[in-house]
């Protein structure tokens, strides 16, 4: 726990049975629960993360790929049964090494007392933001400016996936209608948004390697149309 509230990793996980049991390894102590979701993945990522001896880990497996939106709603479900209070956070971990365990206090800290209702990374306002790929940190901006526009407030990362959101908030959300692939953030801070939740921005450090998953030309229609829609569902 931290400061009296449950903190739950849900770690979505595709092809990543070199990297997701050293992501399990690196979350602290006061972690107190880790739910592995394995999105139909052709290795061993399953094996992997249940390999590994800890607790408080839960591995489930989708029977076929279904996109990290809907890995990161199983993995919602599965926090929201567990008993807890209003502040528990359920924070979203890559389970490809791409986001720093250090920084995990830092995104939690503003749900579990109550400043936010949803902490969302900010990649660009780190110091190692010169690191971030000159194609991926053009993307990220225009679709952040763009993802603004719609929603009528400053997002100032919208692809960055390292979050938290407070179970009260949590139990607001639509999960059922969420966007099941990438592209998915937009969609949920338009849910946000509409509900009028607190959101707060907090520095993360850019982790990026050969091979890691990341905005490409052919996520560029999708996610425009995600933020259009974005745009209709804060105005209706």
């Amino acid at each position: 726990m931290l400061l009296g509230a449950r903190v739950v990793v849900v770690v979505p996980a595709y092809d990543v049975e070199e990297s997701v049991a050293r992501v399990i390894g690196t979350l602290p102590s006061w972690v107190d629960q880790i739910v592995i979701v394995d999105d139909a993945s052709r290795d061993g990522t399953s094996l992997a993360a249940r390999e590994v001896i800890d607790a408080r880990v839960t591995v489930t497996r989708h029977a076929r790929n279904l996109g990290v939106g809907a890995a990161i709603v199983t993995g919602y479900r599965h926090a929201l049964a567990t008993p807890g209070g209003a502040r528990d956070a359920f924070v979203v971990m890559a389970g490809d090494g791409q986001m720093d365990p250090r920084d995990l206090e830092s995104v939690v800290r503003p749900v579990v007392t109550g400043e936010a209702g949803y902490a969302k990374g900010d990649r660009f306002a780190h110091p190692d933001s010169r690191d971030i790929p000159w194609s991926r940190s053009v993307g990220g901006r225009v679709f952040s400016f763009a993802t603004s526009l719609a929603l009528r407030t400053t997002i100032k990362d919208s692809q960055c996936g390292y979050t938290a959101i407070a179970r009260s908030e949590c139990e607001r959300l639509e999960l059922d209608a969420l966007w099941p692939r990438y592209g998915y953030p937009n969609d949920l801070i338009a849910m946000l948004v509409r509900t009028n939740v607190v959101i707060a921005h907090v520095p993360v450090r850019p982790v990026y390697f050969d091979g890691a998953p990341g905005l490409g030309l052919r996520h560029l229609p999708r996610i425009a149309w995600i933020v259009a829609r974005a745009a209709v569902k804060v105005r209706t």
